[in-house]
């Protein structure tokens, strides 16, 4: 089996409203507010009529996103059997770039076609169900035979920087819709990043674990701050995401001595040979890698190994995943060993997907991964529905 072609297509899907139940959009940050994301779709085709596919986040631009896939990426690999990814994977090289998030996508695609050419699931191809992820025990039932496999996988809610108001009703509606964990955005007002929190924290009685997500956007003495004003309140964060900016581990490995708040560095993940920087440093207690800047499922499989043996827990980033790129998501979180807590997930807040049979988010989870290769069917109306010309 040789790789015939990749091409490249970009979808902008609207979120669902804050006013409807479970609804994020607009979605506020530090850096900005969204009210729908651009998602680039990846097709790898074969010569044996087996198609894959991956997913990804808009670089720049479509256009340029979809010219590197299709005219970069895409010729380097054509010819070649998806069936060898790890060599793939080492194959693609641009100097002076890290080019392995387009690569991410077209790995993902190949996962996509070896599983469905062995009519087996990427997780099984992984390793089988090595990741029992916590709070899950009661979502486990036998599939297959197996025991000890989980039918769905708990993940954390994901909501924007709101007004107290605001935050303390999306907390109570995550709380009911069966939530353990609400991952909240931070970092233009560290004061009230701490009310935030403390109103949520209220608001569901302290039935919810609490994630704090600045994206770089505090200084060390203001991450400081926020954890000990936590702390005096009794509020323990399950971990405070990246609160400062990246490449400053030893301002990390400080922040962790000060506070008891745990520190999970995300952005500094995404060079991989950071992972281990930071293990060397003592700067985190909690990894949130992410399979995109790590170069598809192999490359996240590399780090998970890194973080494994330094006995840090991980789990896994969310960066507005349509279908395509949940259903990876799942099947590395179930496939890898080391995962210990939910993944982060946007999937509830999207109107619509690109997927034939849309993930249904039930009980704060979504169904463990099923099927040959990633285990979805790709919807082309929905595509020209979404599409960008």
């Amino acid at each position: 089996m040789e790789i015939t072609d990749v091409t490249a297509v970009t979808v902008d899907m609207p979120l669902v409203d804050l006013d409807e139940r479970l609804g994020i959009g607009p979605y506020v940050t530090n850096h900005g507010h969204l009210e729908s994301m651009e998602r680039v779709l990846v097709r790898v085709d074969t010569d044996e009529g087996v198609s894959g596919w991956g997913e990804m986040r808009v670089f720049l631009s479509p256009a340029a996103t979809e010219s590197i896939l299709e005219d970069g990426v895409g010729p380097m690999i054509q010819g070649q059997s998806p069936f060898e990814i790890e060599r793939l994977r080492r194959q693609v090289f641009v100097e002076y770039t890290n080019v392995d998030m387009f690569f991410s996508a077209v790995e993902t695609a190949c996962w996509d076609i070896v599983g469905k050419t062995l009519d087996r699931p990427v997780y099984e191809l992984l390793g089988g169900w090595t990741a029992p992820s916590q709070g899950s025990q009661q979502h486990r039932q036998a599939i297959d035979g197996d025991s000890t496999a989980p039918d769905a996988v708990p993940v954390a809610f994901c909501l924007g920087i709101l007004p107290l108001d605001e935050s303390r009703a999306k907390a109570r509606e995550a709380l009911e819709a069966g939530f353990n964990v609400l991952k909240t955005k931070a970092g233009m007002d560290w004061r009230e990043d701490v009310k935030r929190i403390s109103a949520m924290h209220d608001e569901v009685d302290g039935q919810l674990e609490f994630r704090l997500d600045p994206n770089q956007g505090w200084t060390l003495d203001q991450a400081v701050r926020v954890g000990a004003m936590l702390e005096d309140e009794g509020i323990y964060l399950q971990y405070m995401e990246q609160p400062i900016r990246v490449d400053a581990h030893r301002s990390l490995s400080r922040l962790r001595q000060r506070l008891r708040q745990p520190i999970a560095p995300n952005e500094d993940t995404y060079i991989s040979h950071n992972i281990q920087s930071l293990v060397e440093a003592g700067a985190m207690d909690v990894g949130v890698i992410d399979l995109t800047p790590a170069g598809g499922i192999s490359g996240l499989r590399q780090q998970a190994a890194v973080l494994e043996d330094a006995g840090v827990p991980f789990t896994h980033h969310c960066a507005f995943d349509l279908g395509i790129r949940t259903a990876a998501i799942l099947h590395a979180f179930t496939g890898i060993p080391g995962f210990s807590l939910p993944p982060d997930s946007t999937y509830y807040g999207w109107e619509d997907d690109v997927i034939e049979a849309p993930f249904e988010v039930s009980d704060g989870c979504l169904p463990a991964p099923r099927g040959p290769g990633l285990g979805i069917s790709v919807n082309e109306d929905a595509i020209e529905e979404y599409r960008i010309s």
